[in-house]
């Protein structure tokens, strides 16, 4: 799935002819980078691939004062096929990334409880402070009139995202805090009395 290419083409379809800085800076502003896995970088050099390709035409050059030369971009024809396939799929296809917190609890399991239990903490504030953020952020944007109503439902999308973990962070913590402990110490104190030395009858 080329997220990158998704972006410019609908950018340029939703906003008309725009030069690659003005792209970049959309893309910027929503910051799809962190959200979405865009590569930010890739956006200049994707839009030249897809000239190539006669998905974009250039139709013009324009200068503002002493700022480069930028060639403007339209989205063609055969470049709107190629948005309705991208976004048709990632829509409809279901889309997992890598997930460094299941890897961690699978493969690198920590052994001390009270560690493992510090770390998770940890996670859920970072967690709890990323959901009123964002759900802060979209408050403002809507007060002022910045967003419109579909804007705001992707900001509610995330904040629900970052609830639905934390809840399942909370319930993870309890099921951490239940698990016996293990260890020589917990296996000793566990020992049945037949295991011990028993004095001999007279």
């Amino acid at each position: 799935m080329n997220l990158s290419r998704l972006v410019v083409l609908g950018l340029l379809e939703s906003g008309g002819p725009q030069h690659g800085h003005e792209i970049r800076r959309q893309a910027e502003r929503s910051n799809v980078q962190t959200w979405g896995g865009v590569s930010i970088g890739a956006l200049h050099r994707e839009l030249r691939t897809m000239e190539t390709q006669d998905l974009v035409e250039a139709v013009r050059t324009e200068q503002v004062g002493r700022r480069p030369v930028r060639t403007v971009y339209r989205i063609t024809e055969d470049g709107r096929t190629e948005l309705h396939t991208l976004r048709g799929k990632a829509i409809s296809q279901l889309h997992f990334g890598p997930d460094p917190l299941g890897v961690a609890l699978l493969f690198g399991r920590v052994g001390d409880r009270a560690e493992m239990l510090a770390l998770l903490a940890g996670r859920r504030e970072v967690l709890a402070v990323s959901r009123d953020g964002v759900a802060a952020e979209c408050r403002r944007l809507t007060e002022q009139g910045l967003i419109t109503a579909f804007d705001a439902a992707m900001f509610r999308r995330r904040e629900m995202q970052l609830d639905a973990e934390l809840r399942w962070l909370e319930q993870f913590e309890k099921d951490v805090a239940d698990i016996p402990d293990s260890g020589p110490a917990a296996d000793a104190e566990r020992a049945e009395p037949a295991d011990q030395p028993t004095e001999e009858k007279p």
